[in-house]
């Protein structure tokens, strides 16, 4: 019988056991945590024959090696354990690899790029199941992958969210069609270099028949024309900003969304605000016209998409003041566009873990639209130097989300501002398991408010 080893009892992994367990593989499962929720989901596990070891680090046994080792995005790939498996020729890969041996035989759309994944796939998949396809979404949105293996349907199209910690153990998953929507210096913790971090989206899209890309994002734009001649671009600009023949370009003119020469439906159909969100757009309306869907089916999916949780969604209205959760915000970038996006003057509740990156921009857009800023988490005595450091100083340390959101009421009516967003700029994990339970928080507090 043959071995797996899985590394992360996170839902990933879980899916992954599950699919191997029934394929007739021996699964060992292991996790470095041993909390009271994973002694539970232990004991599940082992009822369906699947050995679960917690507070556990793997190590190889030369005599009795595993055949397969499956990691979760969380697991770098560098950790000495997974450096002396391949050093033996074990085959070592991420959970979204192992669904594509089970799931080649479908049509995949493969979403890739450092912010605007989750929207853009969250807008794809909805306007493929608009027009009649079953067509789940998968990876960091949805199911995880494997959870589409064992469901023995018959897919019509796979759409899946694809992260640099997915793509970085992806071998062979091939999309028909690839997006890359932007690219701005981010998990260098991770990656460590910017060429790392390109490599691992680049290698992506070189295996997709189709490549859509964001030619409106300054980095794309810049390598576009050498590295990606043949691709499908996009762009908000109109069509003579076009990195391509206008017959493989997506744009707006004359507030109409255009495809390959073909007008598509008017702009004012989408309700989602921020250019960005009309760079997603056009990506997935790229996608949906590659795939042959029709042109009132994609008109009719844009005018009811009301967007997704966590990025820039609205929670609620106290007192005239708006109150919007943009917890995916996890970097500088993606905390501009939240900026950009809101009516000002803003109270910006802003920290978390700090990531590395370029942060000019976004300090830029507070001096400009924040009355107030609320810091949070570890990055808060960071950020109150750094913004100090830029001629900042209308900002408080209120160190809890509690404290912020009560906060952001009493000053939003004092200084008569209409927004109080959350857009962290940082990631969740000093405080929350990841940004949609820190997101939920914001939302259960502004909820309590009302």
């Amino acid at each position: 019988m043959s071995i797996a080893y899985i590394i992360g009892l996170g839902r990933s992994g879980i899916a992954a056991a599950r699919v191997l367990k029934t394929d007739g593989w021996e699964v060992v499962l292991s996790d470095r945590a041993d909390s009271l929720p994973l002694q539970q989901t232990r004991q599940i596990l082992e009822q369906e024959g699947i050995t679960v070891k917690l507070g556990h680090e793997l190590t190889l046994m030369v005599a009795n090696p595993p055949d397969l080792i499956v990691v979760s995005p969380g697991i770098s790939l560098d950790i000495p354990f997974l450096i002396e498996a391949r050093a033996h020729g074990i085959d070592v890969i991420g959970e979204l690899e192992l669904a594509w041996r089970y799931l080649y035989r479908f049509p995949w759309v493969g979403i890739t790029g450092t912010n605007g994944k989750t929207t853009t796939t969250a807008l794809t998949a909805s306007i493929f199941q608009t027009s009649g396809l079953n067509a789940p979404s998968c990876g960091n949105i949805g199911h995880a992958a494997c959870e589409l293996v064992r469901s023995s349907e018959k897919f019509d199209w796979i759409i899946a969210e694809v992260s640099s910690y997915q793509g970085e153990s992806l071998k062979k998953l091939a999309p028909q069609i690839g997006i890359w929507t932007t690219f701005t210096a981010d998990h260098l913790d991770r990656h460590k270099t910017l060429d790392n971090y390109y490599a691992i989206k680049a290698s992506i899209l070189h295996r997709c028949e189709y490549q859509i890309l964001n030619g409106d994002d300054p980095y794309l734009h810049q390598v576009g024309l050498h590295q990606w001649a043949d691709a499908y671009w996009t762009t908000t600009k109109g069509k003579d900003h076009l990195l391509c023949n206008p017959s493989k370009g997506i744009y707006i003119q004359d507030n109409w969304i255009v495809a390959f020469g073909e007008l598509i439906a008017p702009l004012n159909l989408f309700k989602m605000v921020g250019f960005h969100n009309q760079q997603n757009l056009l990506m997935a309306v790229g996608a949906a016209r590659l795939a042959g869907i029709k042109k009132d089916v994609i008109a009719q999916s844009i005018s009811e998409f009301k967007g997704v949780p966590h990025r820039l969604e609205l929670i609620c209205n106290v007192r005239g003041i708006d109150f919007i959760n943009d917890s995916k915000a996890t970097n500088y970038d993606a905390a501009e566009v939240g900026l950009v996006s809101v009516k000002s003057p803003v109270i910006l509740i802003a920290g978390g873990k700090v990531k590395e990156g370029d942060n000019d921009r976004w300090i830029k857009q507070i001096k400009k639209r924040v009355s107030t800023v609320l810091l949070i988490g570890e990055a808060a005595e960071i950020f109150s130097q750094e913004l100090k450091k830029s001629g900042y100083e209308t900002y408080e340390i209120v160190e809890t989300l509690e404290n912020a959101v009560k906060l952001g009421l009493e000053l939003g009516q004092k200084q008569k501002v209409k927004v109080v967003l959350f857009s962290p700029a940082c990631a969740s994990f000093d405080q929350y398991q990841s940004f949609e339970h820190r997101g939920d928080h914001f939302r259960q507090l502004c909820q309590e408010l009302s």
